[in-house]
């Protein structure tokens, strides 16, 4: 196979890497909170009930911003219900997911469990703007923020939590434009409400981060329209627009879902386009970013099928969109992560859904164990690795033909350079027969080794870790990968995701 190519130069960068770039999520959905993060009884539980076993393995995964408590949860979510004691906390049907809720775990839990996660983890909270509104986002930002003094702030006093929670990044709403929403909205009506929360909550502490509702698919009638009309409401308003993507195999068509991220980074440049659009019809200097607040592997079409076959009777906590995911999906949720990181001068929040049992990187048992997804690598990996400045890189590959997005690099890449100068270079070969030869010309980079080259394949493709086989998948190092005389040279296995550390 012809050699893939392409050059590094610290005078060409994107921009630097967000840490919130490395986002999850959770959302009160199938076991992601009960028996997920939260299982009082289990032999790991602390004195909270949060599982240790689950707790260590989101710090090894090493996420930032935790956004919560939805997702389509946020949109019938009543706050009030999820404070104070737990035994007078009512429980209350969830119209999303067709479940109970019993509020046991809420927003003071939420709180503990990031300190307990690490500094790292940052509160990333969602008011509901479907069956709420103004008032409740102001009632629900002075008891989680206000110092003391008033009467709610007292009340989280009371509660037991003394210190303001300070939360600074807040979603106004979750997914409004799409119907299956609890209160959706036209983007008229939507953009004039968010504008007028946007603005009290702001009157309440100026420095607060707040996140717009964009469209929640590229798909949708009204994508960019939708954007545009919200934008023109709010963009003095607000930081950032969301986006949310999720992809799978489609009808068999493995070739185009490869290629996943080829859609994710046209959805990034087009509303890119649109926000900065609508700023110079403002003439405004200032610049939306985005936050990419869902993003995944989700095998969406499974979950349609089964939820048109057996509704739920409103249990609690029930098995959920726990997709199992393969080799396969692991080299798409690499590219999806390289996709991000290619733009992560306007990316700079991104939150992988979700980040227990719920289409998760982390699996759990109630009662048992705990273990890594393959999905899990790629994201740990680039967390730890992918810090620092984004260098440019456009490559020379060979290419092929796809259904849904025409033609397609096999070769799908970025590398980000730390401050101490090293570098790692993220890859994606998408041949799933083919080794992919490549070279890196090095230019202005005082680099002489190769600290390691990481894969993660199998000649399986659809391998997979399980409850009974939890460590079938894991990624493996790579020997005769080379650096000399500022050229870098290696060998690409067939459908992987590399990551070659050069110092």
């Amino acid at each position: 196979m012809r050699t893939a190519r392409f050059a590094l130069d610290p005078a060409f960068t994107v921009g630097e890497v967000d840490p919130r770039l490395f986002g999850s999520f959770v959302e009160h959905l199938g076991r992601c909170v009960y028996t997920g993060v939260f299982e009082p009884g289990h032999p790991s539980a602390d004195e909270a009930g949060l599982r240790t076993d689950v707790l260590d393995l989101v710090r090894e995964l090493g996420v930032t911003a935790i956004r919560y408590p939805g997702g389509n949860f946020v949109s019938g979510y009543k706050w009030e219900d999820s404070v104070g004691p737990v035994d007078e906390r009512p429980r209350r049907l969830d119209l999303a997911w067709r479940s109970t809720e019993t509020n046991r775990f809420g927003l003071s839990e939420y709180i503990a469990f990031l300190k307990k996660v690490g500094p790292q983890a940052e509160p990333m909270m969602a008011v509901n703007l479907g069956t709420r509104g103004v008032a409740e986002a102001l009632e629900l930002q002075e008891y989680a923020n206000h110092p003391s003094g008033t009467a709610l702030s007292d009340l989280r006093a009371a509660h037991g939590d003394k210190d303001p929670f300070g939360i600074r990044l807040w979603c106004l709403g979750n997914e409004m434009d799409g119907p299956w929403q609890t209160g959706h909205k036209t983007a008229e009506e939507y953009g004039r409400l968010a504008a007028e929360t946007a603005r009290a909550m702001r009157q309440i502490d100026p420095s607060v981060e707040l996140v717009a509702c964009g469209s929640s698919g590229q798909s949708m009638s009204t994508f960019a329209e939708w954007e545009a009309t919200v934008l023109a409401e709010t963009y003095d308003l607000v930081d950032y627009i969301s986006l949310h993507a999720y992809y799978e195999p489609l009808d068999g068509d493995v070739d185009s879902f490869l290629a996943s991220a080829v859609d994710m980074e046209s959805f990034i440049e087009n509303v890119l386009a649109t926000c900065d659009h609508v700023g110079a019809k403002l003439k405004s200097k200032k610049k939306i970013n985005l936050s990419f607040d869902e993003w995944n592997v989700w095998y969406l079409s499974r979950h349609e099928e089964s939820a048109r076959a057996e509704p739920l009777d409103w249990p609690e906590a029930p098995r959920l969109l726990e997709d199992n995911y393969s080799v396969l999906d692991a080299v798409v949720f690499g590219s999806l992560l390289i996709a991000l990181l290619r733009h992560a001068d306007r990316v700079t929040v991104a939150c992988l859904a979700q980040l227990v049992n719920v289409i998760a990187p982390i699996m759990t048992e109630p009662g048992g164990a705990s273990w890594r997804q393959t999905t899990f690598f790629p994201f740990a990996q680039a967390a730890k690795y992918g810090r620092g400045q984004v260098l440019d890189v456009r490559v020379d590959s060979p290419r092929y033909e796809t259904k849904r997005y025409g033609e397609a690099d096999l070769l799908h890449a970025t590398a980000v350079r730390a401050d101490d100068g090293t570098v790692t270079v993220f890859a994606v070969n998408r041949s799933r027969t083919e080794p992919l030869p490549l070279e890196v010309a090095l230019i202005g980079l005082e680099l002489t080794s190769v600290v390691e080259h990481s894969v993660l394949t199998d000649p399986d493709p659809g391998a997979r870790n399980t409850l009974d086989d939890q460590e079938r998948v894991a990624p493996r190092t790579v020997s005769g990968t080379a650096l000399q005389d500022g050229t870098l040279t290696a060998a690409l296995a067939p459908l992987s995701w590399n990551v070659i550390r050069l110092a």
